[in-house]
């Protein structure tokens, strides 16, 4: 029996994204939250990246349910594609709910999954372990911190949280709650690193209701605003908005017309104005036009993006037309976001971001919000997790300086004892490499197929053609031709030499070795990239295809010529 309180990360720490977490006690266990990340430059050709959860799994029943503290995809969003490998039922509040049965359904799991939605405050058993929710403002509507009541003593998951006077949709955060647990005393707090660096608060939703009002107004043509399509206070905005300023508003892109659909189940978004089919948009003037639109961090297949090379079927911009980014940029999609800026400006559209005007708020708390949050708990041990390295060292020396007793730095796969006895990271368990959705199956992220695809993606490929006779001998000029590499054709000298190579290593091949089709090949690669003499930074991939004659096919060859 594991006598003893643990927590176990399998992802989310080190990292914004993909959070997984896991406690155990008494030999049952609870996963909080199971999301995805997005990835980068390092998987070419790959959207979604999934954790491994290799040590969940293998816990079997043991393994009691799965926790949702909100609907963000990097807490919810891999659920549709593990759930089968646990099996377990799923905690989460009405939205949380409503925003994941249309995900699941399009995976063919809609009355497969046993979901049990939970309200704020509402006491439910897991295990050992007694949970309930404490509503949390964040920039989606639901969002819980989960208390666990052990004989250990209470463990507050933050999750995703902020303090915001006037959320606009949903309830306040539940100051009374955390006042109340921290007179009763709190063992640990796993907390939220993501903004520990930046200084103040985070900003309320009002002020920016109040300011994209404003904004829009001033207005001459057509506006694009694109948001999260998770922030349903920001939504509500636009919709506001736009009937203020005399437009009609249109929603383009799937993701925000299912988050609405969600939003509207459970009673969110009631007193906005219609909206419309965006096929009418060109019936309308143009000052009397806002769209809301997905897109805002420049993925590839979104709405705006599709919208900014003209390749979207129904919505076009015009020169004097503006597009507001209402967002954050999220570390790592600079480059995608400033393209995306620069093909709309190039097109004479005004492009508007948080650095040119009030247009977003964060939905993480920042460090003074930390700080009154710790005032509030008082826990004696903290765990920052949900951040980079930098966060959560900045978190650390924050927890330091508000005097908690002990600050404990885990990283994804470290199993840290809470109690009994001092907390310790006392054993890892494996994490690997994430994973990710390839063609409808997973794939390990350190695949060869994504080295390949780096490969090529940097130093593009060169395909050698060879002819030989059943004995090895070359037959013909090899055939060269260059993909993203060394421009070949445009130097005559460089061809001769690398086919003249080519032949020379393959013609010293013994006779064993110039009958077996891979050491030729092996030979030719070898004698194309000393040839072209390139750093080792920039050795393209050399693919060579052998081709052999039978004595036969060069009779019949003959007699043609």
């Amino acid at each position: 029996m594991l006598d003893r309180l643990v927590f176990v990360p399998l992802g989310g720490v080190g990292e914004i994204g993909m959070n997984v977490y896991l406690y155990g006690l008494d030999d049952s266990w609870l996963m909080v939250d199971l999301g995805i990340s997005f990835a980068d430059e390092r998987l070419p050709g790959v959207d979604i990246v999934l954790p491994d959860i290799q040590f969940a799994e293998e816990l079997g029943d043991k393994l009691k349910a799965l926790v949702l503290t909100h609907a963000h995809e990097d807490h919810l969003g891999a659920v549709p594609y593990l759930w089968r490998q646990l099996r377990v039922p799923v905690w989460c509040s009405d939205f949380t709910a409503a925003v994941l049965r249309l995900k699941l359904a399009e995976h063919g799991l809609a009355t497969e999954v046993p979901i049990k939605r939970i309200k704020p405050r509402e006491p439910f058993k897991i295990g050992p372990f007694a949970c309930r929710f404490l509503h949390m403002t964040h920039s989606i509507p639901e969002s819980g911190a989960l208390l666990l009541e052990t004989r250990f003593g209470r463990v507050l998951h933050t999750g995703d949280w902020k303090l915001d006077p006037e959320p606009l949709v949903g309830e306040r955060s539940d100051v009374e709650e955390l006042e109340h647990l921290g007179k009763q005393g709190v063992l640990a707090m796993v907390c939220d690193s993501t903004n520990a660096l930046s200084p103040g608060t985070s900003g309320s939703e009002a002020e920016v209701r109040e300011s994209l009002t404003e904004l829009i107004k001033g207005q001459p043509n057509r506006v694009v605003l694109t948001t999260f399509a998770s922030n349903i206070a920001r939504m509500e905005t636009a919709m506001l908005a736009a009937h203020a300023a005399g437009r009609e508003l249109f929603v383009v892109g799937r993701s925000m017309r299912r988050m609405i659909e969600a939003a509207r189940e459970v009673g969110f978004l009631k007193a906005v104005p219609p909206i419309r089919d965006e096929r009418e948009a060109d019936s309308l003037p143009r000052n009397r036009v806002l769209y809301l639109c997905t897109g805002s961090q420049g993925e590839a297949r979104s709405a705006l993006s599709r919208v900014a090379v003209g390749q979207h079927p129904r919505v076009r911009l015009d020169p004097g037309d503006a597009v507001i980014f209402s967002s954050k940029i999220i570390p790592g999609n600079e480059r995608t976001l400033y393209n995306l800026h620069n093909q709309l400006v190039r097109q004479g559209v005004e492009v508007i971001t948080e650095v040119d005007h009030f247009v977003h708020v964060s939905g993480h708390p920042c460090r003074d919000e930390m700080e009154q949050m710790y005032r509030w708990v008082r826990p004696k041990i903290a765990v920052p997790v949900h951040g980079e390295a930098r966060h959560l060292q900045a978190h650390q020396r924050l927890a330091e300086g508000l005097g908690v007793p002990k600050i404990m730095m885990v990283e994804n796969g470290d199993l840290l004892r809470l109690a009994p006895e001092e907390p310790e990271v006392i054993d890892q368990v494996p994490v690997g490499r994430k994973v990710v959705v390839e063609a409808e199956g997973f794939v390990e992220a350190e695949d060869d197929l994504f080295r390949t695809r780096r490969r090529l993606m940097n130093h593009g490929t060169i395909v050698v053609g060879l002819v030989l006779d059943a004995e090895g001998s070359v037959l013909a000029e090899p055939q060269l031709s260059a993909l993203g590499a060394v421009e070949i054709e445009r130097f005559g000298d460089l061809r001769r030499d690398i086919a003249e190579a080519i032949v020379d290593s393959v013609e010293e091949l013994d006779d064993r070795h110039a009958r077996d089709d891979e050491r030729v090949r092996e030979a030719a690669r070898v004698a194309v990239r000393q040839a072209l003499d390139l750093p080792r930074h920039r050795r393209p991939i050399v693919e060579v295809q052998v081709t052999r004659l039978t004595p036969a096919s060069l009779a019949a060859l003959e007699e043609e010529g």
